[in-house]
């Protein structure tokens, strides 16, 4: 006799579970930042030194991927996921309890922890089983997921008018739902790849990786820097232009929106003409779409536009990084560049915010958008540089 667990297995598979795990993980990501940045400007906190408070979420992410690979190689997937998924749904409802800044900044750290061990397991899981032909396919599908919940997550600002409480409850309770799934539903396993063998020459393995692939491993950069800013530094931004915080709530899914549209269509596209030269492509025109923000002052459909526009293109840019990396690279190699893009979107993460935050503190507000898209012309152009060569993969 069949149980209702056996009836529902086929519904809630590892995919399914996956997904809306990094659905989860991305409205919280959106909602965060910019409703603490909001909170703090409404404090009269200076610009910068609410950049450099944001940054601590990606300090924890930072020191999470510090140990993540080894921590995977003795949990396996499901006990790792499990817990950065307990840890961001316990440090949530605690934000709205407490009132010092200090505290906040703990807590920012625990849910960098929490995220970076939600996106270590997935990113991994999902690079390794998906045959070359299919990456570019796969890993958009991954980014779908995560600019689907990042889009939404900022609407939240929303619910502050039922109580500042409310949309870090709802999101504790989501997470509390995914705990159920994966606990009852997802297999455990973990990568062929990781053995002691090969974790002994770890050091060689780096410099080899970025001999290999180094302009691969910059979106992940790029796009840490992306993320943090917009969600730290334009609610600041938006309000200094004379945006309202319900105009800023507006736009920033709009961003995301625009990844969504693009994230499928960009990662078929790079599969059948090749990774780098949709990378070029869209680095350059999404860069230039930045640096115009500025030029539309507080006009809010045009800035909606250039936010479809350009987080359609960049949008993708850490999937995409991560697919190329993966054709770059041997097989055994994958989990220590997956650390590597950790290291760099945690980097330019933490660096985003304090830019920006000093742009526009001590420099003028529109340089928060000619930073960030001369950034990505910058990686365009570099990659006339780079000559990766194709590696052949043993399949597992």
């Amino acid at each position: 006799m069949k149980t209702t667990s056996s009836y529902l297995k086929p519904i809630f598979s590892p995919t399914v579970i996956l997904i809306g795990v990094i659905i989860i993980a991305g409205l919280s990501q959106g909602l965060l930042l910019p409703v603490l940045s909001i909170f703090m400007e409404q404090r009269g906190v200076s610009s910068s030194v609410n950049g450099l408070h944001a940054a601590a979420l990606y300090v924890g992410s930072f020191a999470m991927s510090l140990v993540a690979e080894r921590l995977l190689r003795r949990t396996g997937f499901k006990k790792l996921l499990l817990s950065g998924v307990v840890l961001v749904m316990v440090a949530l409802p605690l934000f709205p309890l407490v009132a010092d800044v200090r505290i906040w900044l703990v807590l920012r750290i625990l849910v960098g922890i929490g995220d970076s061990a939600i996106h270590f397991t997935s990113q991994l899981w999902m690079l390794l089983l998906s045959p070359p032909e299919k990456r570019g396919r796969n890993i958009s599908l991954y980014g779908m997921s995560y600019g689907l919940g990042f889009s939404i997550g900022p609407l939240g600002i929303r619910l502050l008018s039922y109580g500042h409480a409310i949309p870090f409850v709802i999101l504790s309770v989501l997470f509390l739902v995914m705990v159920v799934l994966v606990v009852v539903y997802l297999p455990n396993r973990s990568p062929e790849s990781m053995d002691s063998k090969e974790q002994a020459g770890a050091p060689r393995q780096v410099l080899h990786i970025y001999r290999l692939a180094w302009f691969a491993l910059i979106p992940a950069l790029l796009y840490g820097y992306m993320e943090a800013s917009m969600n730290s530094n334009f609610p600041i931004y938006g309000l200094r232009s004379g945006l309202s915080s319900e105009d800023i709530s507006s736009l920033l899914p709009f961003f995301g929106i625009g990844g969504l549209l693009l994230q499928l269509p960009l990662g078929l596209l790079s599969d059948r003409f090749g990774r780098k030269k949709v990378l070029m492509t869209a680095g350059l025109t999404g860069g230039l779409l930045f640096m115009a923000v500025p030029l539309a002052g507080n006009d809010f459909v045009a800035i909606l536009l250039l936010f479809m526009g350009a987080g359609g293109l960049v949008g993708s840019f850490f999937s995409l990084g991560l697919a190329y990396a993966a054709d770059l690279l041997p097989r055994h190699l994958l989990p220590v560049a997956n650390v590597i893009a950790s290291f760099h979107f945690n980097f330019g993460s933490i660096a985003g915010p304090n830019l920006g935050g000093m742009a526009m503190q001590w420099g003028a507000a529109p340089l928060l958008f000619v930073f960030l898209g001369a950034a990505y012309v910058l990686f365009s152009l570099l990659g006339f540089a780079f000559r990766g060569n194709m590696t052949k993969k043993v399949q597992m």
